[in-house]
């Protein structure tokens, strides 16, 4: 009978023990579930924001590159070489918070067509020279000229990538220069990988840091860098594309 009393009272408080454990797992999957709801409507949400945010502030950077271009007044040249510089760097930072929202959301695509090999580097070079120049930077471009004149896939996005890698160049090299290779290796009649190279002659990174270079929001040393304009996202958009491609 006290064996009946003590195998009852242990099955009973098994039984309790466990509804206990499967109502905390169902807490636990609804307040998932609600995150995740959270996070969707956030990604969705900027998302949808892209074409709002980026208008406004095209507008004024279009507006001050006609000030730029009119004006022979020094002062008001300094001024809205100011306002170029400081749109451009604000442009850059949400370009990359809501191309990494979009991709969250499942809402970036990859949208193939034929274009120029040729216009693609020289668009590249046009881009990234003149930043580099301004930091007395030496850039040098070596394209293998047995390239196809013209290729087909997602231009916008090879050079969003290739970009994100040459602008990091820039900025963490203070001395010497850039190196642009690219060239391409033939898979099959109609295909081939082209293979885009930058060195750099900037500070390099530590061996230990090279598996935080693709996370998102993560910054390397990020005191050491802490005057280096960024996100963390440039790197983590850039894979995420490749992937995609």
């Amino acid at each position: 009978y006290v064996i009946m009393m003590v195998l009852f009272a242990v099955g009973t408080l098994y039984l309790i023990v466990t509804a206990e454990r499967a109502n905390e797992r169902d807490e636990l999957k609804k307040a998932k579930l609600l995150a995740e709801e959270a996070n969707r409507a956030k990604s969705d949400f900027l998302a949808s924001m892209s074409h709002e945010i980026r208008t406004p502030i095209n507008a004024v950077l279009g507006m001050d590159e006609m000030i730029i271009r009119e004006t022979d007044n020094e002062h008001i040249l300094e001024y809205a070489s100011n306002i170029n510089n400081a749109g451009k760097a604000l442009l850059s930072l949400i370009n990359d918070i809501l191309d990494f929202s979009k991709i969250e959301a499942g809402k970036m695509e990859i949208i193939p067509k034929d274009y120029k090999t040729s216009f693609m580097i020289s668009n590249l070079v046009s881009m990234i020279a003149v930043r580099a120049h301004n930091k007395g930077l030496k850039f040098e471009v070596k394209a293998d000229p047995s390239l196809p004149s013209a290729l087909h896939g997602d231009e916008e996005r090879v050079t969003q990538c290739t970009l994100n890698i040459l602008t990091n160049a820039v900025k963490y090299t203070e001395h010497g220069g850039i190196t642009l290779t690219v060239n391409g290796t033939k898979i099959s009649e109609d295909k081939i990988k082209i293979y885009f190279g930058v060195k750099d002659t900037g500070i390099g990174i530590k061996q230990e840091d090279i598996k935080k270079l693709f996370s998102a929001f993560e910054r390397i040393e990020e005191k050491r860098n802490r005057a280096v304009e960024g996100t963390g996202l440039g790197m983590n958009i850039t894979q995420r594309l490749l992937n995609m491609m």
